[in-house]
């Protein structure tokens, strides 16, 4: 695919490059941290050499990385530096990026978060309950994606996302249909929109019809691995040639060293393996 600015066209590039749309998702916890890297007796400089070393470990198997802000803001105006770092390291690694930070505001907020977010990543998660006020800032310079929230993995998100509107439709579809709506306006060469939508392999029943609302729209697919989604669960999630999502493992993955031997980035490296391949042959299985 010829180079382009379109971040649904870059983000189809990176999958491309390695064959199979997984993604890891960088989400680092101090206790959770292989034991040389919390000997350095910093919480930062744990989580920064972890986390460099993580990159490197993954980015031959993966085209996409995403990183969970949170984990990182945690720790002040240091621990957003830290995030950046990371964020520039995985592009230089040639990883697509994508920054877990689920904004959510209008009017000068929200472009004043989608201005500190398009340096750094490719695509930014937002949450869609403001409406399109809250998304159009994030997509006006046409460089940055926006992944909005619609059917998420967590249990509790069925209180909302699944109650029943007057219309008969739910909640999660009247968020679809907003979705596919607002994204008509920044669609890419490869037929998708800069506005893509959070489906959960959780939410395995759902993914169909929503699926059919937004078919210009790459879903963002987490909940595969430690929390239960598997490749059965996610195929809905894309169109009838295989593309359309990106599917993120997170725990499976980062923290795969959990009870093995020898060198943790070697335990990470073939867990990310895995999952890239064990996706791959999901999808082009018949």
């Amino acid at each position: 695919m010829a180079p382009t600015t379109h971040p649904a066209d870059r983000l189809f590039a990176a999958i491309e490059r390695v064959g199979s749309p997984a993604c890891v998702g960088l989400d680092p916890v101090l206790e959770k941290l292989p034991e040389a890297c919390q000997a350095l007796g910093d919480a930062l400089a744990a989580i920064e050499s972890y986390s460099s070393e993580l990159l490197k470990a993954i980015a031959p198997h993966v085209g996409v990385c995403k990183l969970q802000s949170a984990c990182f803001e945690r720790y002040g105006v240091a621990g957003v530096g830290v995030r950046d770092g990371m964020l520039e390291l995985a592009r230089e690694l040639g990883l697509h990026v994508i920054l877990d930070a689920k904004r959510g505001d209008i009017g000068i907020s929200a472009e004043h978060y989608a201005a500190s977010a398009q340096p750094v990543a490719d695509w930014v998660t937002v949450n869609p309950y403001l409406g399109v006020d809250g998304i159009d800032p994030f997509l006006a310079d046409g460089e940055l994606g926006a992944f909005a929230l619609v059917r998420t993995s967590n249990p509790g998100g069925d209180a909302l996302q699944a109650l029943e509107l007057a219309s008969g439709e739910t909640v999660a579809e009247a968020v679809a249909d907003l979705i596919a709506a607002a994204g008509q306006q920044c669609v890419g060469a490869c037929g998708y929109s800069a506005l893509g939508a959070v489906v959960g392999a959780t939410k395995h029943a759902d993914a169909q019809r929503l699926r059919s609302r937004m078919p210009q729209q790459i879903f963002l697919v987490p909940g595969y691995g430690a929390q239960g989604g598997g490749v059965k669960d996610v195929l809905p999630c894309f169109d009838a040639s295989g593309r359309g999502a990106v599917v993120t493992a997170s725990r499976s993955v980062i923290y795969a060293f959990q009870g093995e031997s020898g060198p943790w980035q070697r335990a990470v490296e073939r867990a990310a393996e895995a999952f890239a391949s064990e996706l791959k042959a999901g999808i082009e299985s018949p």
